[in-house]
């Protein structure tokens, strides 16, 4: 046949038709949008929304197939599924890009908002689109603002001066989480320093011993390692306060110690050089004291904080020549400032005990500072150092020195107190409380905890986020605007220079920074500074079920129906901070009285990372086009390869996998479709039962196995009924067989979930109108679950040569006649004599024989 008699099969699988047809119809039949008046049990999908950087990367393909998988799935076993939409559209990428091009950032981010909800779509996740939401709209950011306003009245928000971590190359402050482990910004790579500045907070530590103990209501339901990376972070420590009165100064230092035994070791303190206590003792010192101090303080606002806490960092510091006097003995102790004591920490200031503390340590021998050694680490606690005998002497013995000045080596082990007057001979938990006891007795001191969690920083000097909305009188006072007349919206950027300085670039917009103070009308000012994205992401999922409510948030009765969200999905790099976050917010909400719930996300599922050549894609790197994938390949085939790579948790190295495969796969589940000659009335019964079989053992398995995340294995389970089904075709029953119809009928049913434009189109194919997507999961019929055969294996001398289906009923001898019959037996006797044979119907025949 020549090129111009070639006429296409139109029965070939051709994605690009498929896509074409579906996507539109999909739209027209509105399929996923959820209705809160249906009375069938729901389901609250989630994936974390994304940002709006450009178009749709590797890393999107996966979070949204697994997400859609998920909600796919559960719309199929008879659930009303929740599955929203939505962009975290506000935030510094994308005013630096609008500063770089020299266009509004509203305009560079809806752009690419329309381009990836054009992406969205032709990837088909089945998102209610009824619900999407943009967090720099203002009918979004209104409820910001609002959400501000309920902070503001309970005391949770609140203006403080502070060192503040400082981008400088975005200008502008990070909050704890936002800097890396290597000291550097997440955002623009640089080494963060230290900034004062006021700024605004929310009391997220109030809630610290909340958020810690009700991770235990998350175990089993969300990853173990981001529960502990939770928990350190929070970082709950037990202790007590100890107040040290300071000669010249008429309030007492408090410090925070987990180890209130070790009081009698206290030698001297030590206060972070960039705490407001450090700049205050320091003040009426000598100009010398007070200039080694300016230049120390310099140095260490250069030192990250990572640095500052590294244990193997010699250590520096500078004395203030004030003193403390000891809470229980009366000496005076010297104080230093330290870099190795943070100012956030406790309370900025430690209580040094050189003899136990290695860090102490390593401070006192550079500075030549007294050791006192109070626990005697060779003595255990149900024992002593051993009797001597006579004649023989300590040196006999191989007991550790207690002297940690020439060792170089803190005693931190525990053993009996020594030199600690009352403490004497107790063990290290008896004199901790026994320690509070007498510090509580003589108001000196009283039981603590301490966190490693702060509040959250949540002032940002950028243009493009949620303004803050607080009015500023000419004498300070803060005035909050008024909930009527919310939202406070941004101003146009025209005449606005958006490069970062350092100061918000909304000081600059005078006729929208200047305005009349709301009690007397004298000049006022809006606050210049706008919210850390992470507020906007912090309750999104509540706003998804009142998208169009402009009265409101969201509706309490919605809620109530529709939250907590039931499975979450998103990436373990969100462990700490937006997860953290959200739990806070919702706890706050929840003393509001606006839900019932205490817990965001019921479950959390967290996927590996998309690699090429073994490292992480992304723009400036490059790697692999999601675009030319989809392209090549078609949805469906990239679909299900994020199904089949593997685990979800695991990364998934692009060079491993092959859509190529996929494709060829989907392309012969199709061709099952085409061949199918029985119609939909058929009786499945009167089919070929081994057929019916290997489907039923399918429709029953894959519910257990989505629901417990092993899409891999439930693809494998598909792929596995399409080759059955197809040899059943080709030489089995044949493509009339009312149980081929069934198999290929569960197979467009299962591929719904991982490839649904396939799905579909083999559904229409089979003579079905109604959508696939929404026909409901197949019970198994329990009768054909039960395995009527078996494997039995035939040993030779106790080594395997042959294997065969058999009935589970058969009889000994006509196992053990099977098993000689075999030619693969035969082979390995020969000639040989038969010794012997052991039959243990059904499994097993052992011959034995000679030579």
């Amino acid at each position: 046949m020549t090129n111009e008699q070639h006429v296409e099969d139109p029965n070939a699988y051709d994605f690009r038709r498929i896509q074409d047809k579906w996507q539109g119809r999909w739209e027209e039949l509105g399929l996923f949008t959820a209705d809160p008046d249906d009375r069938r049990p729901r389901k609250y999908i989630l994936e974390m929304f994304p940002y709006p950087s450009g178009d749709l990367h590797m890393g999107h393909a996966e979070n949204w197939a697994l997400g859609d998988f998920v909600a796919r799935y559960w719309r199929q076993q008879g659930f009303n599924v929740l599955h929203p939409i939505g962009w975290d559209s506000f935030g510094l990428p994308a005013e630096n890009a609008a500063i770089k091009r020299g266009v509004d950032p509203k305009d560079w981010t809806y752009a690419n908002i329309a381009q990836q909800k054009a992406s969205f779509k032709r990837y088909a996740p089945s998102f209610d689109w009824s619900t999407e939401i943009h967090t720099s709209d203002p009918e979004y950011y209104k409820w910001n603002q609002w959400l501000f306003l309920k902070m503001y009245e309970k005391g949770l928000a609140y203006r403080k001066d502070s060192w503040v971590n400082w981008d400088p190359v975005d200008q502008t402050v990070l909050a704890n989480e936002q800097v890396l482990p290597d000291g550097t910004s997440d955002r623009s790579g640089a080494v963060v320093v230290k900034k004062k500045l006021t700024q605004w907070y929310f009391g997220i530590t109030e809630y610290a011993d909340r958020l810690l103990d009700d991770l235990n209501q998350l175990e089993g339901r969300w990853p173990a390692k981001v529960i502990a990376m939770q928990r350190n972070w929070i970082g709950r420590s037990v202790g007590a306060d100890v107040d040290f009165v300071i000669e010249g100064r008429d309030e007492p230092v408090t410090v925070f110690t987990t180890r209130p035994d070790t009081i009698h070791g206290v030698t001297f303190l030590v206060v972070a050089p960039d705490s407001d206590l450090a700049a205050e003792l320091v003040a009426p010192g000598s100009p010398s004291v007070r200039q080694a101090f300016d230049d120390y303080l310099v140095a260490t606002q250069k030192t990250s904080e990572i640095d500052r806490q590294n244990a193997d960092r010699p250590k520096t510091g500078v004395p203030l020549d004030r003193f403390a006097i000891h809470p229980l003995t009366g000496e005076r102790l010297p104080i230093w400032a330290a870099d190795y004591v943070l100012a956030d920490y406790g309370h900025g200031a430690v209580m040094a005990v050189p003899a136990h503390d290695q860090r102490d340590l390593d401070f006192a021998r550079t500075f030549d500072l007294p050791v006192k050694v109070v626990v005697d680490t060779n003595a255990a606690v149900t024992g002593a150092i051993p009797v001597i005998p006579e004649g023989a002497t300590l040196d006999d013995f191989d007991i550790p020195s207690l002297d940690p000045v020439s060792t170089g080596q803190a005693l931190t082990g525990t053993g009996r107190m020594i030199n600690s007057g009352p403490l004497d001979g107790m063990s290290k938990q008896h004199a901790i409380t026994a320690a509070i006891t007498l510090l509580d007795e003589r108001g000196t001191g009283r039981a603590a905890k301490t966190y490693r969690l702060r509040d959250w920083l949540i002032s940002r000097q950028r243009f493009w986020g949620t303004p803050i909305p607080i009015i500023h009188g000419e004498d300070g006072t803060e005035y909050p605007v008024a909930e009527d007349q919310l939202p406070v919206v941004l101003p146009p950027t025209e005449g606005l220079d958006l490069k970062p300085k350092g100061t918000s670039p909304l000081g600059g917009a005078t006729d929208w920074v200047n305005v009349p103070n709301p009690v007397d009308g004298t000049p006022a000012k809006r606050d210049a500074d706008t919210m850390d994205t992470f507020v906007d992401s912090s309750w999104y999922f509540l706003r998804f079920l009142s998208a169009n409510d402009d009265t409101q948030a969201f509706d309490p009765a919605l809620v109530n129906k529709w939250a907590p969200v039931d499975q979450y999905i998103g990436g373990v790099e969100h462990a700490i901070l937006h997860l953290l976050y959200a739990r806070f917010v919702t706890k706050v909400l929840f003393d509001l009285g606006y839900l019932d719930f205490t817990e965001p996300f019921s479950a959390l599922l967290n996927q590996g990372m998309v690699l090429s050549g073994g490292s992480k894609m992304s723009k400036s790197k490059g790697g692999v086009s999601l675009g030319d994938e989809l392209d090549a390949h078609g949805v469906d085939a990239i679909r299900l390869v994020m199904g089949f790579a593997g685990p979800p948790e695991d990364d998934i190295n692009w060079e491993d996998v092959s859509p190529a495969a996929s494709a060829r796969f989907l392309a012969r589940a199709y061709r099952l479709a085409t061949d199918v000659t029985s119609t939909p009335d058929a009786v499945w019964a009167e089919g070929d039962r081994a057929v019916r079989q290997v489907t039923h053992r399918f429709l029953s398995d894959a519910p257990g196995l989505m629901e417990s995340f092993k899409f891999n294995v439930v693809i494998a389970r598909l792929m596995d009924l399409v080759n059955v089904t197809r040899k059943a075709i080709d030489s089995g029953p044949g493509a009339g067989d009312p149980a081929v119809r069934e198999a290929v009928e569960t197979v467009a049913l299962g591929l719904s979930v991982f490839a649904p434009y396939t799905g579909e189109e083999m559904w229409q194919t089979l003579g079905y109108d109604a959508s696939v997507a929404t026909y409901g999961w197949r019970k198994a019929d329990p009768t054909l679950l039960v395995q009527e055969t078996l494997t039995a294996v035939v040993q030779v001398n106790g080594k395997v040569r042959d294997s065969f289906e058999v009935s589970k009923s058969i009889e000994a001898d006509e196992l053990e006649r099977l098993a000689r019959a075999s030619k693969s037996v035969q082979r390995y006797i020969g000639d040989r004599e038969v010794v012997k044979v052991i039959v243990r119907a059904p499994k097993l025949v052992n011959i034995a024989i000679k030579g």
